[in-house]
């Protein structure tokens, strides 16, 4: 989907769902024939299975991946799962250990240009344009978090402030005299700038922040904590989703019940909890991406 624009984007979203059935097993198919004659580790994953797929029912029959598999390398924190030799990629990040060690992710110029549009769903949801003026609070370390934020909310033209390497009454200030319109960071740190506003008498509901996109944290989308966030700042709460072993698979819902599959790029199961088969409707279930490995055009 590399530079789709807003009406494309809103296409792909349009599609019925058999369009988009033929859509998702067309780019599935493509991806594999790419990545597989150079990515041994998904060529011995699916040796055993016929390719190319005939249905996207067939994906069920692929085997999962763990994070513990991509960490049996051999190659010290590199992810298992990389398709080129390493002089072809460009961007390093890594993930923030919550379980195991921190596995390190690798992105192709191609690859971050996916990341960069892929973004593009969440900054529609956000009514983000060129008028906006976007702080983004959060540390320039090799956590992915907001990095592709940036590059997205730089490429739709907007004025993007960097609050990396600051404290939390330096970046209240710099909200203050850069007039922000959006701010970028987690849910539990939108809640914290809005405590210490308060001990450092700074109204955040007298500022021009609008619009706070949060990520990281579950809170964006709970109500409780975004009514709370809300309140605090007089400003909309836009939830995003996503991982660095996968992308930004999910945006925010307009009626606020939740976060929307980026359905052009991502196929989504929904196996339940605990049994591990498909889930019915209101069903707790676990979200499963088969589909995400390195970056295909549309």
């Amino acid at each position: 989907m590399l530079g789709t624009t807003f009406d494309r984007r809103r296409e792909l979203e349009r599609m019925s769902g058999n369009e988009l059935k033929r859509f998702q097993l067309d780019r599935l198919n493509r991806l594999l024939a790419t990545i597989l004659p150079q990515n041994r580790f998904y060529a011995e994953k699916l040796a055993g299975m016929r390719l190319p797929l005939a249905s996207l029912e067939e994906v069920a029959g692929l085997p999962m991946t763990g994070k513990d598999e991509l960490g049996q390398t051999g190659q010290g924190d590199l992810a298992a799962n990389h398709t080129y030799p390493r002089d072809q990629y460009v961007r390093f990040h890594r993930t923030s250990g919550t379980r195991g060690r921190p596995l390190v992710i690798l992105d192709t110029a191609d690859d971050w240009q996916w990341w960069v549009d892929t973004w593009q769903f969440v900054l529609d949801a956000a009514d983000l344009g060129p008028a906006d003026r976007v702080l983004t609070a959060f540390s320039f370390g090799p956590f992915i978090g907001f990095w592709t934020a940036h590059d997205a909310a730089v490429a739709r033209g907007a004025l993007v402030i960097p609050g990396g390497g600051l404290n939390t009454l330096a970046r209240l200030e710099l909200l203050q005299s850069s007039q922000a319109t959006t701010l970028l960071c987690t849910p539990s740190y939108a809640l914290h700038l809005a405590e210490a506003a308060v001990e450092h008498g700074i109204d955040t509901r007298g500022l021009e922040v609008r619009k706070i996109i949060v990520a990281g944290e579950p809170g964006g989308s709970v109500a409780a904590i975004r009514d709370r966030i809300e309140a605090a700042w007089n400003a909309r709460v836009i939830d995003h989703a996503g991982a660095t072993e996968v992308g930004p698979w999910g945006y925010a819902d307009r009626a606020r019940r939740g976060l929307h599959v980026v359905e052009s790029e991502f196929i989504a199961e929904f196996l339940a909890v605990p049994s591990g088969k498909p889930a019915g409707d209101g069903e707790l279930a676990e979200l499963i991406d088969k589909a995400t490995v390195d970056w295909i055009p549309p």
